[in-house]
């Protein structure tokens, strides 16, 4: 994780240790977690290809937090193209794998809604939203503004 972190320091948040990684079947996308609870998802597709060609680099695409705390495990399960993580907090969380959209965690009370991505939820403890990594101007542009159910508004 140290190797990686020193490789791509391109993100959002400052360069964290990684505490777990994941590739997809193809080997064309790198998941990982981090020891500040974020999840990261890269393009390493063209760098594997030809490591020695300095044009192909491996692409920060998308980071999210998915907890709190540390992320101890994480796999891509591609039928569904889902994430799912653990956390040393004892939580394991579903998310959407090319949006970062929180889908619920194991142990809650309703099923799971795969088909439905378009309301962007959090869990309680996570408020940072998605965040897309522009490949073109290397620029970070934050998703969907959210807006909170219930608010105290003290003019009411």
């Amino acid at each position: 994780g140290n190797l990686v972190k020193e490789l791509l320091p391109f993100s959002k948040y400052p360069s964290v240790p990684l505490t777990a990684l994941c590739t997809d079947i193809s080997t064309k996308m790198l998941l990982a977690g981090s020891k500040e609870g974020h999840i990261m998802r890269w393009c390493i597709a063209s760098f594997l290809e030809d490591p020695r060609n300095n044009k192909n680099q491996i692409k920060e695409e998308l980071c999210w937090r998915a907890h709190s705390t540390e992320v101890v495990d994480l796999f891509h399960e591609e039928e569904k193209d889902v994430v799912v993580t653990a956390s040393i907090d004892g939580s394991v969380r579903l998310w959407h794998a090319m949006n970062g959209y929180y889908l619920g965690y194991f142990g809650q009370p309703r099923k799971f809604e795969l088909s439905d991505i378009s309301r962007l939820i959090l869990p309680c403890d996570v408020n940072n939203l998605p965040i897309i990594i522009k490949e073109e101007s290397k620029h970070m542009e934050k998703k969907k503004k959210f807006e909170y159910p219930l608010m105290l508004d003290r003019d009411k």
